[in-house]
């Protein structure tokens, strides 16, 4: 029988407060273009998930190059900072359309558990950066045998 953590009905049924009223803003200013608006304000999409042994960050950073990307990990968190840059100067008045957004962005994502920093380890392939951390001792799952007699 494997021992999982204890987490109350709020923890289980409401991501915190921070995260969901990031979403909210993110999603609204997305959607009502706000964020094209002005150069250097947009944020890439991530996804996070767990196995037994790390937490996995996934980032959509497409035309970056690494290069350009700093990580760092501080506690519990995990920031990604970057640039999209243009290839080539062209006038606005040029344009027919123009939806991709250039420009710096910051991500900050709380990790859901402790983890090592120090063996986090990343790589960048098809404009998709992912980020694995490894947990640390005490927040890996135990498993606890129990002898019937």
């Amino acid at each position: 029988m494997t021992l999982t953590p204890w987490k109350s009905l709020w923890e289980l049924r409401f991501p915190t407060l921070r995260e969901e009223m990031d979403k909210l803003f993110e999603d609204f200013f997305d959607k009502t273009g706000f964020s094209a608006i002005k150069e250097g304000t947009w944020l890439p999409a991530v996804d996070v998930h767990e196995t037994k042994k790390d937490v996995v960050v996934t980032f959509d950073l497409p035309s970056i190059d690494p290069k350009d990307v700093s990580i760092s990990i501080v506690e519990d968190r995990l920031t990604v900072k970057g640039e999209r840059k243009r290839e080539e100067e062209i006038k606005e008045t040029d344009y027919f359309r123009s939806e991709r957004v250039y420009g710096a962005f910051q991500r900050v994502v709380q990790l859901p558990t402790e983890v090592v920093a120090d063996k986090a380890k990343a790589t960048y392939k098809d404009g998709v950066l992912k980020i694995t951390v490894p947990k640390t001792q005490k927040a890996m799952p135990k498993e606890i045998k129990v002898e019937i007699e």
